[in-house]
């Protein structure tokens, strides 16, 4: 029977709820016990693919085209059950279920209301994703309530899953409360005061938590642990340090000397299956920590203001880094201050180029002009979805002569659409969950460099894009030298192109980085990586 942890935040936001679910994850499923995760995100949006990546930092897409919330990157990275649209759901997507329903008659006539409709509907989402009922059945689902304990956004969450571990009855569900103890400098002490009145706010909704994990900057003391227990109602081994790690990779062997596992076992009367075993996690650590070499990669985007805009790329580059016992340097760049006349001393000394993703026309040029730097430079590039496209719109313009090449989203009206809306987009109105989205076949050519790195024909890969290669420009492009290497069997989509007369130049359509992880580096980052090593090699 499927029992659950529920994660509650306090005092701030953006202490690291998802990293400390994802590590729990990681520390059971390293027991032997089957687990999965769930997000809920209290903002009204029906999910988060139409919010700015300076809102919310980047969408995360799973397998079966769901546009969720980034902490789900998080979960992918830390443990091996894969995500699916039923592990995050937003208010936004409860109420227009439950609108949905009272619309068709569902509710009989009745007043529909937050209790008992919207809070049943969350309680019907949360089984769901933990597969209550069915053969996908976890034994433990982490249920992650995103927010602060106290914003009004989250208390139909607060009281849905209150009811829940209610009707389950005892020993079915604990809760963990992740909090801040603010250091004052002044005082030279750390402060519980504002743990103490979160805690307090989570009764005031009927939830008691069981343990509690406190996100320092230093040792959390004897006394202290003693205080907290005391006032905040909770067994001393159960309240947690979490302090502040030199990579989130550190987080899982962190808990588990706070015994975050073996407490929630404990509350949960469940028995491992297994002696933990963390020794590939491990082994990752220590190759990650202890590189051979260096190596300088600029990140050419559009949302670097924000580091999570780009945050599975960038972790991606450190699961690559430590298969080659490499250090890589992520060197984000604007793409709007790039011209062709400044690119040269802008990207001088980096190691590769990875052009990234993005919408709209705002700091297109520059991309375009970061690519022309690294193929005529011979610098190891990667083109990533929009990334792909401008590598594109730049061979059109420069070795096929198309100065006026283009995309139909940047410029409407070009002469030479080398890229162009997809034929399953054009009557598309509503921009929510319409792009193409998921994991989507393309077949390789076995003698390319995506051919040597992935070893294997046909790959699935994860997409989100509404633009696409235009095929009518096929024939030209590759008899001026560009090659496509990737094709989608069903729709003929030019999934992949490559430079023969390159050392290292690769653009893909879709998204390689939302499914590598610390068991599993994606082969192309890896590739990319050990290309820019050699690079480094040759030019020190």
């Amino acid at each position: 029977m499927t029992k659950f942890v529920f994660v509650t935040g306090g005092v701030v936001s953006s202490l690291g709820k998802g990293i400390a679910s994802a590590s729990l994850a990681a520390l059971l499923e390293s027991r032997g016990l089957k687990v999965t995760l769930i997000k809920l995100d209290p903002y009204l949006n029906v999910d988060p693919g139409t919010m700015s990546p300076f809102q919310h930092g980047e969408v995360y897409v799973t397998d079966d085209g769901a546009e969720t919330d980034l902490d789900l990157g998080h979960y992918e990275r830390y443990i091996e059950t894969r995500m699916k649209k039923a592990n995050n759901f937003t208010t936004g997507q409860i109420y227009k279920s439950v609108l949905e329903k009272e619309r068709r008659g569902d509710y009989l006539g009745k007043t529909v209301q937050v209790i008992p409709h919207v809070t049943n509907e969350i309680q019907d989402f949360v089984k769901r994703g933990a597969g209550v009922g069915t053969k996908d059945a976890v034994d433990v689902a982490i249920v992650e309530i995103g927010g602060t304990v106290g914003d009004i956004e989250s208390l139909p969450f607060l009281e849905a899953v209150r009811q829940l571990s209610l009707r389950m009855g005892p020993n079915m569900a604990a809760f963990v409360h992740l909090t801040y103890l603010p250091w004052i400098p002044t005082a030279g002490e750390l402060k519980t005061k504002p743990t103490q009145h979160s805690v307090k706010t989570l009764m005031e909704s009927g939830i008691q938590a069981d343990i509690l994990v406190c996100r320092t900057e230093h040792e959390l003391s004897e006394d202290l642990r003693v205080k907290l227990a005391l006032f905040c109602n909770v067994q001393k081994e159960a309240v947690m340090q979490s302090i502040d790690a030199a990579t989130i990779y550190d987080v899982p062997n962190l808990m588990l000397e706070e015994g975050l596992d073996r407490i929630a076992l404990k509350k949960l009367r469940l028995e491992a299956k297994q002696e933990l075993n963390l020794i590939q996690w491990n082994e990752f650590l220590s190759r990650h920590k202890n590189p051979k070499a260096h190596v300088k990669i600029g990140l050419i985007g559009k949302y670097v203001e924000l580091q999570d805009s780009y945050k599975s790329i960038v972790e991606s580059f450190i699961h690559a880094g430590a298969v080659n016992e490499v250090k890589v340097e992520v060197v984000s760049i604007h793409s709007e201050h790039l011209t062709p006349a400044n690119v040269g001393t802008s990207l001088k000394g980096l190691d590769g180029i990875l052009v990234a993703p993005g919408f709209g026309e705002r700091g297109i040029e520059g991309k375009i002009a970061a690519v022309h730097y690294a193929r005529t430079q011979k610098l190891p590039f990667l083109g990533i979805c929009l990334g792909m496209q401008m590598a594109v719109i730049e061979y059109a313009r420069h070795e096929l002569g198309l100065s006026g090449a283009n995309s139909t989203e940047m410029d409407p009206g070009t002469s030479d659409p080398v890229i162009d809306l997809m034929e399953e987009q054009k009557n598309i109105t509503n921009k929510g969950g319409t792009m193409r989205l998921g994991a989507w076949t393309c077949d390789l050519v076995p003698d390319s460099i995506v051919g040597s790195i992935y070893g294997r024909t046909p790959i699935m890969e994860r997409h989100r894009h509404r633009y696409e290669f235009n095929n009518n420009y096929r024939e030209a492009l590759e008899k001026a030298g560009l090659r496509v290497t990737g094709v989608n069997p069903e729709t003929n989509l030019v999934e992949i192109i490559e430079l023969p007369e390159h050392p290292w130049f690769v653009g893909v359509q879709y998204h390689p980085e939302y499914k590598s992880t610390v068991a599993q580096p994606h082969p192309l980052f890896v590739g990319f990586v050990e290309a820019a090593h050699k690079h480094a090699i040759k030019n020190n």
